[in-house]
């Protein structure tokens, strides 16, 4: 049953399900018109298209076997393949076209050193014969002359074959590997779009309920905020989406103050000029961010530093806060920051002891943009 259903999947008849071969082992038996077309010129017609064509028949389960069959199997069947042309020679030279195929079969073999040794045992042995039968200059001529060439010409295509499909599989992988990278990314740019924004969101809301019966006008300038800040992340999703995920280094200050400020947490920032690229733009202006909401969402602190400064070919950024610090592994947001970082070339330092200390250093490099 498995071979039928081998046989039902199979492209091509007589030929390996898995050939890559195409129609081209159909096409190559075009030459045996080498051997057919003397037996119309002989003086036995009849009897000669009886054997030519007995010939045929039993060369034609050795050639397409040949596809099937590895090492010393494929050499057997090839070396009966030049026993048939060496035993039509006297009478037909064209028959040098079985040893021809004979060669092209060994050749296909996937121990391409063995296949040549196997090969030169085969020539060498026709050759021999040649000279021991004392059979005509058209017959062992082509026989291995032409045998050699279309040896190296297969050869060769299986070589080139062998690295496109190589070529083929590390694309693939190349493929495989940056889907998984984007994938990565954009699980990192939700987490910095929507995770700072959602927590300033609930934290809101939840004020908002809490002033609902004592303060509301309180409770409704909450509420609106919270409709300006749920209307901010829709654009900013829509500019994720867009590949512009940051407004900018200074809109990112802006923002990181307004936020802290809206928490009651005094900020204390002191921005020096800085020259860095778009890239390092964009990871600063991340990692403020993420920063400011581990700040507002975990820290408890009362009180904020940032400093930015650049130190001859360096851009330092540290963030500090009074609050609780501590000494756990990595969330999401930090370990997306760090990678980002380590991708430019930079560090991360991040010290829990006393509040939370994050210190990011960029190196200098490439187009840049003074801020």
């Amino acid at each position: 049953m498995a071979d039928a259903n081998i046989a039902g999947t199979r492209k091509y008849p007589f030929l390996p399900a898995d050939s890559q071969e195409g129609w081209l082992p159909y096409m190559w038996l075009v030459y045996l018109l080498n051997f057919v077309v003397p037996a119309a010129f002989s003086n036995h017609p009849a009897r000669d298209w009886w054997l030519t064509a007995g010939t045929i028949a039993i060369f034609l389960p050795l050639y397409f076997r040949g596809y099937w069959e590895q090492g010393w199997r494929q050499f057997v069947l090839s070396a009966a393949m030049c026993v048939i042309g060496l035993a039509w020679a006297r009478w037909n030279p064209g028959s040098s076209v079985f040893v021809v195929y004979a060669v092209a079969a060994v050749v296909h073999d996937d121990d391409q050193r063995a296949a040549w040794r196997r090969i030169a045992n085969l020539v060498s042995a026709t050759g021999l014969a040649s000279w021991l039968l004392g059979l005509n200059l058209w017959f062992w001529l082509p026989a291995i002359g032409f045998s050699l060439f279309v040896a190296a010409f297969i050869a060769e295509s299986r070589k080139r074959h062998r690295l496109n499909r190589r070529l083929g599989l590390a694309e693939e992988e190349v493929g495989r590997l940056a889907r998984i990278a984007e994938r990565e990314r954009i699980a990192r740019d939700l987490h910095d779009v929507l995770g700072h924004t959602l927590s300033l969101i609930v934290l809101k809301s939840e004020l908002a309920s809490k002033l609902a019966e004592t303060d509301p006008v309180r409770t409704i300038a909450e509420i609106r905020d919270v409709e300006r800040i749920s209307r901010e992340a829709l654009s900013e999703v829509r500019a994720a989406v867009a590949g512009y995920r940051s407004a900018g280094l200074e809109s990112e200050l802006a923002h990181a103050s307004k936020t802290l400020g809206s928490m009651g947490i005094r900020l204390d920032s002191q921005i020096e000029p800085v020259t860095v690229s778009p890239s390092q733009e964009s990871v600063l202006a991340m990692a403020i961010r993420e920063a400011v909401t581990n700040i507002v969402r975990h820290a408890g602190a009362h009180s904020c530093r940032l400093r930015l400064r650049q130190r001859l070919a360096t851009c330092e950024l540290e963030i500090t806060d009074d609050g609780k610090g501590g000494t756990t592994p990595d969330g999401c947001g930090i370990s997306g920051m760090r990678e980002r970082v380590e991708a430019l070339g930079g560090t991360l330092e991040r010290d829990g002891s006393a509040g939370m200390r994050l210190i990011l250093r960029l190196p200098m490099a490439g187009p840049t943009l003074a801020l």
